[in-house]
């Protein structure tokens, strides 16, 4: 498994196709929900075996905090560990930005469990994002 930026047209696409299949086939997001034009302003990792995509996440500043977001994985490579390496790797990434105070993502609370064991802590009340329960989850500056 290999873990880069994303670089090209290509990855881009590649990304998108990701998030087609799990968040809005899979999960019955809306697209206009997804596509929430912050591409742009986000830089992508995305995860590749054997040359084909299998999972990805966004990260971008906002002030000075780092929200990461859109953390999804293809369901035949979930149980893998390629979810916590994808956040290793943005979680490296945030580290050598220096402005980076606290990292922030919006977690849906049945995959609460697993941010919490890469430092994540619960912060407010559980609210609803698309249909599906969500609760907001920081840690400290990597």
């Amino acid at each position: 498994m290999i873990i880069t930026e994303a670089a090209t047209g290509k990855d881009m696409a590649d990304i998108r196709a990701l998030r087609q299949a799990v968040f809005i086939d899979e999960q019955n997001i809306p697209a206009e929900l997804e596509w929430d034009g912050l591409d742009t302003e986000a830089r992508h990792l995305i995860a590749r075996e054997a040359g084909n995509p299998a999972g990805t996440l966004r990260w971008r500043m906002v002030g000075e905090t780092a929200k990461i977001e859109r953390v999804c994985v293809l369901d035949t490579y979930r149980g893998t560990g390629l979810g916590a390496r994808l956040m290793f790797a943005a979680l490296d990434a945030i580290r050598e930005t220096p402005e980076v105070q606290r990292v922030k993502l919006s977690s849906q609370v049945s995959a609460a469990g697993f941010y919490r064991k890469l430092g994540f802590t619960p912060d407010g009340e559980e609210y609803d994002d698309a249909g599906i329960p969500h609760v907001d989850m920081w840690r400290d500056r990597p």
